[in-house]
C-alpha cells in the first residue's frame, strides 16, 4: 500500500495544473438552480474521456414527484440533468458511491465580492468564485482520484459510482432521482466543505411558514387594534423556548464544538400594507433543524405542539391561532455508526496520509447524506475540502493544497474499501 500511495502522490503533484484548471471551468460555469447544464457537460466531457459509462438524465415522472421524499419549489428539471459515471470493478469487492453536488446559491450583491463571482480567480493558493467550495472542490477531489487510480492502472474489485446531482441546496431532487433510478452500493461518501473533518453524523432541517393574525386599526388609534408585529413576538419568544428545549436534550460528543447543534431559524419576516395601519397579519419562514436521530415528523410535531400552548400565554391566541405550514426544501437527517468500515477506512487513510488525527464531528447542517442512509439505505460519511464558514458567503474560496490532499485521501479509501487482487 505503501508503493500506491507513493504513486498516487505523484500522480496528483504532477497533474496539479489540470485539477486546478478542471476546477476554474466548473466555477466559472455558473449552475444556480435551472441552470446546471453547462457545468454538467464539463463533468460529462471529462467523465466520457475517462472512457465512464455515462448516464445523464433530467429528474421526472411519477415515481419521483409522488415520492414522500421529494420536496422542491419545482417540479420540471428540463435542462437540469443528473449525470453519473461508472468504473466497473473486477469483481467481488464492494461498492462505493461518490456523491456531489453541481447547483450552487445565487451569488448575492455583487458589491460584496473583490472579483466577479463566477471569475475563479488564484490568490495565494486559493481560488474564489461561488461553488468553489459548496461544492466543485470536492467534486474535482472526486475526479482527481477516479482519474489517479484509473491512470495509474490499479484494479479495483468493487465498482465506483460517481454522482454530480442537482437541486441539493433546494431538498434533493437529483439525489433521490439517482436512488429511484436504482444506483445503490454499499457504502456512499459526500464532499461537502467540511473543511476535511470527517461528519458521520449530519442534522435534518425543513422549512416552515407561519401567518400570525392582529386585527387592522389607524396608527393614531392603534390601541384600537391589535398588532400582528407584537403578537408575531410573542411566538417568536416561544419558538426559541422551544430552540432551548430541543437543544438541552442533544447530548452528543460530536456536537460539543457545536453551539446550537438543532437551531430553529427566522429567515424571512413580512406584513403590514401601511405605515399608518396597524398591521393585521404577519407572515414568518423559518428553517427547523432535526436531530441525526430524529424523525422529520416528531420535529413538526413538537413545533405545532409549541404553537398550540401560545393560547395559553396570550387569549388573542385562542381564537386566532397561527396558521403553520411546512414548505420548500427538506433535508433528511442521517447518521452512520462511528465503528462502521466505510468509517475505520477512512480515518485510517486520513492519518496515513497526514499523519494528524481527523476531527469527527455531527454536520451543522442537512445534506444528501440524509436521503442516501434513509431512503437508499446507503451508510454514508460527509468528507471533504472546502472552508465551511465560506459556503453561501461572498468571497467564496477554497484552499486548492486541500483539494489534492482529499484526492489523496479519496483515492486511498476507495482502493482499501473496493479492494484490489492484492488484498490491500
Amino acid at each position: 500500500m505503501q508503493l500506491i500511495k507513493e504513486q498516487i502522490q505523484t500522480w496528483l503533484k504532477e497533474h496539479y495544473e489540470e485539477g486546478t484548471e478542471l476546477l476554474q471551468r466548473l466555477v466559472q460555469s455558473p449552475s444556480i438552480s435551472e441552470n446546471e447544464s453547462k457545468a454538467q457537460s464539463i463533468i460529462t466531457e471529462v467523465l466520457s474521456n475517462m472512457g465512464l459509462k455515462v448516464d445523464a438524465w433530467e429528474p421526472s415522472g411519477k415515481e419521483l414527484t409522488e415520492s414522500p421524499y421529494f420536496c422542491s419549489s419545482r417540479d420540471d428539471f428540463t435542462g437540469s440533468p443528473n449525470v453519473v459515471g461508472v468504473l466497473p470493478g473486477t469483481g467481488g469487492g464492494r461498492s462505493i458511491i461518490l456523491n456531489g453536488h453541481i447547483d450552487v446559491v445565487p451569488e448575492g450583491d455583487h458589491e460584496q465580492w473583490t472579483d466577479d463571482p463566477y471569475s475563479g480567480a488564484i490568490k495565494e493558493g486559493k481560488m474564489y468564485g461561488r461553488g468553489v467550495t459548496d461544492m466543485k472542490g470536492g467534486l474535482v477531489s472526486f475526479l482527481l482520484s477516479l482519474q489517479a487510480i484509473q491512470q495509474l492502472d490499479i484494479k479495483l474489485r468493487g465498482d465506483v459510482i460517481f454522482q454530480s446531482v442537482i437541486e441539493e441546496e433546494s431538498g434533493g431532487t437529483g439525489t433521490l432521482s439517482t436512488i429511484l433510478k436504482g444506483y445503490k452500493a454499499d457504502a456512499a461518501l459526500i464532499t461537502e466543505p467540511t473543511n476535511m473533518r470527517i461528519f458521520p453524523k449530519q442534522q435534518g432541517s425543513m422549512w416552515f411558514r407561519i401567518f400570525v393574525k392582529g386585527r387592522s386599526a389607524h396608527g393614531g388609534t392603534r390601541y384600537e387594534g391589535v398588532s400582528a408585529f407584537d403578537k408575531a413576538m410573542i411566538l417568536v419568544e416561544q419558538i426559541r423556548a422551544l430552540e432551548s428545549t430541543r437543544n438541552q436534550r442533544i447530548n452528543d460528543p460530536l456536537y460539543e464544538q457545536t453551539p446550537i447543534p438543532i437551531p430553529i431559524n427566522i429567515g424571512v419576516v413580512s406584513g403590514g400594507n401601511w405605515p399608518s395601519s396597524v398591521p393585521d397579519l404577519l407572515k414568518i419562514e423559518g428553517r427547523m433543524g432535526v436531530a441525526p436521530n430524529e424523525k422529520v415528523e416528531d420535529a413538526q410535531h413538537e413545533m405545532e405542539d409549541c404553537l398550540q400552548q401560545l393560547s395559553i400565554l396570550d387569549p388573542w391566541f385562542k381564537d386566532n391561532p397561527p396558521a403553520l405550514e411546512w414548505f420548500g426544501a427538506r433535508w433528511l437527517p442521517g447518521e452512520i455508526d462511528l465503528e462502521h468500515d466505510l468509517m475505520n477506512t477512512l480515518v485510517h487513510q486520513y492519518r496515513e496520509t497526514t499523519g494528524e488525527e481527523p476531527v469527527i464531528e455531527a454536520s451543522p447542517w442537512g445534506t444528501d447524506g440524509g436521503l442516501l442512509t434513509e431512503v437508499g439505505k446507503i451508510p454514508t460519511v460527509i468528507f471533504g475540502p472546502g472552508t465551511t464558514e465560506m459556503a453561501h458567503f461572498p468571497d467564496e474560496y477554497i484552499e486548492l493544497d486541500k483539494v489534492f490532499k482529499s484526492a489523496e485521501i479519496i483515492a486511498l479509501t476507495i482502493i482499501q474499501w473496493c479492494s484490489i487482487k492484492d488484498n490491500i
